[in-house]
């Protein structure tokens, strides 16, 4: 029988109150606190303990302070990637983001969905689904791109749009849901 964080990875509904679990998000809150409270010329473009978390980060990524993640191995940023002041990554899944991607303050990428039947979601039961931010991806300030929705390359997604499905590359997304506008010009 699989445990909880086998659970959360393999997509099957978990229990986020697992001991191991709450152990893990600690270790995030951690390293998260060491980010944001470290001054920013000690701290570089990210702090040594949150580097050390992540599945993988370019050398050339750069978060602005302050930053929350859920666990941080889920979290893999590609080179040239900034996160900018207030981001939030809730990583129950992978959360993978594409070179030179850009997210505004207060973007919040929730890969965490907790179960629709209160007596379920009352013992912690979610499920994982995983986000991906394509290359040259633009994400306006708070912004909200939820589980299983992936952005192509070059897409931009407005500041305060809800993005509940998938983005094609090259297009522009705004509103809540998210839909598709016409380009200016």
């Amino acid at each position: 029988m699989a445990n909880e964080r086998e659970k959360m990875a393999a997509g099957d509904w978990y229990s986020c109150l697992d001991p191991v679990l709450d152990a893990l998000r600690n270790n995030a809150r951690i390293a998260c606190h060491a980010h944001n409270t470290m001054p920013p010329d000690q701290r570089g473009t990210i702090a040594p303990a949150l580097r050390a978390l992540f599945g993988a980060v370019h050398e050339t990524v750069f978060l602005e302070a302050p930053f929350h993640c859920a666990y941080g191995f889920n979290v893999f940023l590609d080179k040239g990637v900034y996160l900018n002041a207030g981001c939030t990554v809730l990583d129950t899944a992978p959360v993978r983001i594409g070179a030179r991607t850009m997210l505004g303050p207060s973007v919040q990428l929730y890969c965490a969905d907790h179960h629709r039947d209160p007596t379920l979601r009352v013992q912690g039961l979610e499920i994982a689904r995983p986000i991906t931010l394509g290359s040259d991806v633009w994400i306006g300030g708070g912004a909200i791109i939820l589980g299983g929705v992936t952005i192509g390359d070059g897409a931009i997604v407005g500041a305060g749009a809800v993005v509940t499905r998938d983005v094609a590359a090259g297009i522009t997304v705004a509103g809540n849901p998210a839909r598709a506008i016409k380009p200016r010009g």
